[in-house]
């Protein structure tokens, strides 16, 4: 009996080993993992070239890594092995207090360049230009975060945006205050299981913008808001800890019913042309997906183009061009209800557009007639850009 207690660990090796092997071969194989909501690896070509170079063995660690059986199960696991061992960051997440899981600190290194290209930019285009910079969030919510934490160094960096775009004549909204204030009287101005600001935050930001872009803005009660549950966003799926709660996306409709439409302008996954329209700021048939937040503009697309026919029929005629990140998806429907036309552009994947003969920034300011520039970016992605904001300037 001592005998086999002896190798009853090698045992239990050994079987598991086998039938995770045997479950590899035999269980299906999926495309996607609606967990971390991302397409899972496909199986690499063999070739002479990917064999000898290493890609093949490199490839292959990683599909076989993303059709483990039990993979979510593993995932979650090691998340909260390392949590209850005091570590309270996965995948650079934090796990903090009241249900939130915040992003570390963003990398800064390219900071400097881009508030010099937007700088730029503005100096360039004979256009009024504002820029707006979502603060982080573990900035704007430090009281829930864990107490072993990287600094955030938003004041810092608005400061010195701050300055430079007032020597540029760049009209730079600053919400950190604004954000500050609201978060600390009970608002929920981000998701706790997405990246994102949520409704109330891009609210809170439309507020903001009044007074800068020239339009009275509307007040919350202007609006009837439609909600959707168990919605789990980016830091959820990137952090495997699975136990989180669901945030809730609200929509907010003004009700005056403004006639709005959408026209949208991309590629398909055969890199054909396609338009894609819709009257309403909001893509409902999103929600039925696991990723709910392309709810607002139906997500990231190179081109789209709402239009307010309610105010060009009341001759007001006023244009904004809108290049942004994906922030500006559920801010930009507020901003619907005051000009006549916005044009929105993700450099991220219009640059291709322009490389490919489609006007550039500048040619679609002065064809369009636009009246107004805004960016909106987020702290996270305006501070790592290191190729798709130059593409203003070109």
């Amino acid at each position: 009996m001592k005998k086999a207690m002896k190798h009853l660990p090698t045992i239990i090796f050994l079987v598991f080993i086998y039938t995770m092997a045997i479950l590899f071969f035999v269980l299906p194989k999926s495309d996607y993992s609606s967990s971390e909501k991302r397409y899972l690896e496909k199986f690499p070509k063999l070739t002479a070239d990917t064999f000898f170079s290493g890609d093949f063995g490199a490839d292959f660690e990683t599909y076989l890594a993303d059709h483990t059986a039990g993979r979510k199960f593993y995932v979650g696991l090691n998340s909260y092995y390392h949590l209850g061992l005091g570590n309270p960051v996965s995948n650079g997440i934090y796990h903090c207090k009241n249900g939130y899981l915040v992003n570390d600190p963003p990398v800064t290194d390219q900071f400097d360049r881009n508030v010099k290209i937007v700088s730029e930019f503005a100096s360039l285009n004979n256009v009024e230009t504002s820029f707006l910079l979502a603060p982080s969030t573990g900035y704007i919510t430090n009281d829930i975060l864990p107490n072993k934490h990287i600094h955030y160094n938003d004041d810092a960096l608005f400061a010195n945006a701050a300055a430079k775009f007032k020597d540029a004549g760049v009209n730079f909204i600053d919400v950190r205050d604004t954000f500050k204030n609201e978060y600390k009287a009970g608002k929920q101005i981000y998701y706790k299981t997405d990246h994102h600001w949520t409704t109330e935050g891009a609210f809170t930001a439309y507020k903001s913008l009044a007074a800068t872009l020239g339009f009275k803005s509307f007040d919350k009660s202007d609006y009837t808001i439609k909600t959707e549950n168990n919605f789990y966003g980016t830091t959820y799926s990137s952090s495997g800890f699975w136990c989180a709660e669901p945030d809730t996306i609200e929509m907010w409709s003004n009700k005056e019913n403004h006639k709005i439409n959408v026209t949208i302008k991309d590629r398909n996954k055969d890199n054909q042309k396609i338009t894609i329209n819709n009257d309403s700021v909001f893509f409902t048939e999103r929600l039925k997906e696991d990723d709910k937040y392309p709810v607002f503009l139906d997500g990231n697309h190179p081109y789209t183009v709402i239009n307010n026919e309610s105010l060009k029929e009341k001759e007001n005629d006023k244009k904004l061009l809108v290049i942004k990140d994906s922030f500006a998806h559920s801010l930009v429907p507020f901003l619907s209800d005051h000009y006549s036309q916005i044009i929105m552009i993700d450099l991220r994947y219009y640059r291709q557009n322009i490389n490919e003969g489609t006007l550039s920034v500048a040619d679609l300011i002065k064809t369009n007639n636009i009246d107004q520039v805004l960016f909106i970016y987020s702290l996270d992605n305006f501070a790592t850009d290191a190729e798709n904001l130059i593409h203003t300037i070109m």
